[in-house]
């Protein structure tokens, strides 16, 4: 059965961390199929296309490549189940979706668009987050409503799209989306002198 690794971000924009994490997902699935979607919890600065853009440029600088790392934007949707649905239309029934999440998402999933249906259609894989606790209570309320859950042993760097978008902090992204965000403009912090 191919397992098929889901990794939907809002990614504004998108941060070494999360390349560290879909290197990481293309050594364990057959399969990880990537795109970006407006979180209905945050505000997003940037565009849909403009967040799709910067993680295929990051996509392209991971080394060695991974080619079964797929962008995917046709799966995105703020309703996951949505994107369960279409990624069975596309792969079919057999295979087996995992949907990867960060810990910092974890208190907001028992309040997602029909969690529990959602809950029955794939695996959870929970990546730490540097920061955040797994917090033992929210994973019994996931592991009560029927969530067949995992925890990466994985610990992304300790960076995040906040502290670019807020303190300008050039050392979470890669020189390649550091220039598309100045030719674009996207965020305040980019009137920043370059690195």
């Amino acid at each position: 059965m191919q397992k098929i690794a889901l990794f939907g971000t809002s990614a504004d924009p998108p941060t070494v961390g999360h390349q560290t994490i879909l290197s990481w997902l293309a050594c364990q699935f057959d399969r990880v199929a990537t795109w970006v979607s407006n979180n209905p919890f945050k505000s997003h600065q940037a565009t849909l296309e403009q967040r799709g853009e910067m993680l295929q440029l990051m996509i392209a600088e991971i080394d060695p490549p991974q080619p079964n790392i797929e962008w995917q934007p046709e799966l995105g949707h703020p309703k996951t189940l949505i994107v369960v649905q279409r990624a069975r239309e596309r792969w079919g029934q057999e295979v087996e979706l995992t949907l990867v999440i960060g810990a910092d998402l974890l208190h907001q999933l028992p309040s997602w668009y029909q969690i529990e249906h959602l809950l029955q259609q794939v695996k959870l894989l929970i990546v730490p987050r540097p920061k955040y606790r797994l917090p033992s209570p929210d994973l019994e309320v996931l592991k009560h409503m029927g969530a067949a859950i995992a925890i990466a042993p994985l610990v992304g760097p300790a960076v995040s799209s906040t502290a670019y978008r807020e303190q300008g902090d050039t050392t979470v992204i890669i020189p390649k989306i550091e220039a598309y965000i100045r030719r674009e403009q996207l965020y305040a912090c980019q009137n920043a002198a370059p690195r």
